[in-house]
C-alpha cells in the first residue's frame, strides 16, 4: 500500500513521483475496468473478475440452456399430441356417421338395396379414416398405425439424469385401451380385423355388401356390428382421453420450465450483470483520482529541481 515518506530532500530516488504513479495506474485500471463493465454490461467478464462468482454464473448457465432445451423439446410433444387428438377427433366423428348407417339399416323399414347403399357410403368414411391414419405424421413417422412409440425429454435432475414422458400408441399397450379385449389399439381401418381394438371387427367388409350377401349388415349380424362399433368409438374417445391427459401433463410442465427459467436468469443477472449506477459512480471517482494522481506526479516531479538549486555554484 501507498504510505507517505519524509525527509524527501533525495534527488536519486523520487519516492513521492513513484507513489504518484502507482496511484495514476491503479486510476488507469479501475478505469478501464468500469468502462468495460458500462460497454458489456456486464460485471464478470473474465473468471479473474470474480472467481466464485465465475463458477456459479457458468453452472447456472448450463443448467439454463437445458431448460431451455426442454422447454423445445415440451413444445413438439405437444405439437405431436395435437395431431394425435385432432385425427381422433375426425376418426370419432366419421365413426358416428357409420354408426349412423349401421341403425338405419337395422330398421325393419330399410331394403335391401337401401342397405346396400348405406354400407358403401359408410365404406367410403372407413376409407377417409383410413387417409386420416396415413396422414397423421410427426418427423416422417406415422403416429396412428399402431407401431409408434417414442420418449420426449421433458427436463434433467441435479445430476443430469434425462426426464423423459412415453408416447405409446403401439397395438401391444393394453393399459389405457380397450383393457377387457386384450387386444391394443389399432385404429388402420383397411388392414385390421381388430379396428380400435374389437376383435373381429374388420370395417373393409363393409364394402363386400350385396345384395346376395348383407354380411355384418345383415339381420343375424346388425346387432353385434352395432355393438363393435359404439366400442370401437368408445377406444377412441379412451385414447384421445390418454392423449389429452399427456397434453395436459405436458403445459404443466412447460409453464414449470419457464418460470424455471426465468427464475435461472434472474440468479445469474444477480451475479453477471453491472449495476450500471454503481459504475458510473465508481468510473467518476476514477477519473477524479486519475486527475489528482496527474498533479501529484507533476508537482512531485518538480521537488527534485528545487533541491538543485542547493548545489548550484
Amino acid at each position: 500500500m501507498p504510505f507517505a515518506v519524509g525527509g524527501n530532500a533525495r534527488i536519486r530516488t523520487n519516492i513521492p513521483a513513484e507513489n504518484a504513479y502507482n496511484s495514476l495506474e491503479v486510476s488507469n485500471r479501475n478505469i478501464s475496468l468500469r468502462q468495460l463493465r458500462l460497454s458489456t454490461g456486464k460485471r464478470i467478464n473474465s473468471a479473474a473478475d470474480d472467481v466464485a462468482g465465475y463458477i456459479t454464473s457458468r453452472a447456472l448457465n448450463a443448467r439454463n440452456t437445458s431448460l431451455k432445451s426442454a422447454v423445445n423439446t415440451v413444445g413438439d410433444a405437444k405439437n405431436m399430441a395435437n395431431i394425435i387428438m385432432d385425427s381422433l377427433e375426425n376418426i370419432g366423428e366419421q365413426l358416428q356417421k357409420i354408426k349412423e348407417s349401421a341403425l338405419n339399416a337395422s330398421s325393419g323399414a330399410t331394403g335391401t338395396d337401401e342397405k346396400v347403399a348405406l354400407a358403401r357410403a359408410a365404406y367410403r368414411l372407413v376409407q377417409q379414416i383410413d387417409t386420416v391414419v396415413q396422414s397423421s405424421v410427426f418427423s416422417g413417422r406415422n403416429l396412428l398405425d399402431g407401431n409408434f412409440s417414442t420418449d420426449f425429454v421433458i427436463g434433467t435432475t441435479a445430476t443430469n439424469q434425462l426426464l423423459q414422458l412415453q408416447f405409446d400408441m403401439t397395438s401391444a399397450n393394453t393399459v389405457d385401451f380397450n383393457i377387457q379385449s386384450g387386444h391394443g389399439f389399432n385404429i388402420n381401418s383397411l388392414n385390421a380385423d381388430n379396428f380400435a381394438g374389437i376383435t373381429g371387427l374388420d370395417l373393409s367388409l363393409l364394402n363386400s355388401v350385396d345384395s346376395e350377401d348383407l354380411d355384418i349388415f345383415s339381420s343375424e349380424k346388425i346387432t353385434a356390428t352395432l355393438t363393435s362399433i359404439s366400442e370401437a368409438i368408445n377406444n377412441v374417445n379412451k385414447v384421445a382421453a390418454y392423449i389429452g391427459g399427456i397434453v395436459n401433463r405436458l403445459d404443466s410442465q412447460e409453464d414449470l420450465l419457464k418460470s424455471q427459467i426465468v427464475n435461472y436468469n434472474s440468479a445469474i443477472s444477480r451475479i453477471e450483470d453491472a449495476d450500471v449506477a454503481k459504475e458510473q459512480l465508481d468510473l467518476i471517482k476514477s477519473q477524479f483520482l486519475q486527475q489528482a494522481s496527474l498533479i501529484s506526479l507533476g508537482q512531485s516531479n518538480a521537488n527534485p529541481q528545487s533541491f538543485l538549486q542547493l548545489i548550484q555554484g
